[in-house]
């Protein structure tokens, strides 16, 4: 039996930095499966967000909902530059924060892709937001990176998977 998650590509870093990205996707899965594990951020008030191929204009969209135990909430924002796919629950120092994001449909040149992300950080809370790329061209590049110059910690490792249609 064929495995269906196919491993694409894994980066851990050797050093600190901004951005990562995954590119040369090829269109020959149904989706794709983004798995973070950041082991801390330069700051850790901020958050990380996605693009695809390279989009820095206002067309994506984000539902957010988050909770720590104590206090939950959720925020939504239009016309954005990107979508969030780590925040409240990496405010911790010193947290390792892991999460999951899932990209529907990546390759179909007649609809919107949606990227589904849950994530949370021991002690800090989880959040599950909706995001929606308003592009109908297939994705062949994703750029994880920390928002306001943000960085990476060394160690945090980033791996992208296809989807085998069976």
């Amino acid at each position: 039996m064929t495995s269906t998650y196919e491993k694409i590509a894994t980066n851990t870093l050797g050093s600190a930095t901004n951005s990562i990205t995954f590119s040369s996707i090829s269109g020959s899965y149904t989706d794709l499966v983004l798995i973070l594990s950041i082991t801390g951020f330069s700051d850790p008030s901020y958050s990380a967000a996605l693009r695809f191929n390279s989009d820095t204009g206002s067309n994506y969209s984000l539902t957010n909902m988050y909770g720590d135990g104590a206090n939950t909430g959720s925020d939504r924002t239009t016309s954005a530059a990107q979508i969030q796919c780590y925040g409240k629950a990496v405010g911790v120092p010193n947290s390792v924060s892991n999460g999951i994001t899932n990209i529907l449909n990546y390759s179909n040149t007649t609809t919107y892709k949606t990227a589904l992300t849950r994530w949370g950080a021991a002690g800090a809370g989880v959040n599950a937001n909706a995001g929606i790329w308003r592009s109908t061209s297939a994705i062949n590049s994703v750029t994880i990176f920390g928002l306001n110059s943000n960085t990476f910690s060394t160690g945090s490792t980033f791996t992208i998977y296809g989807i085998k249609a069976e």
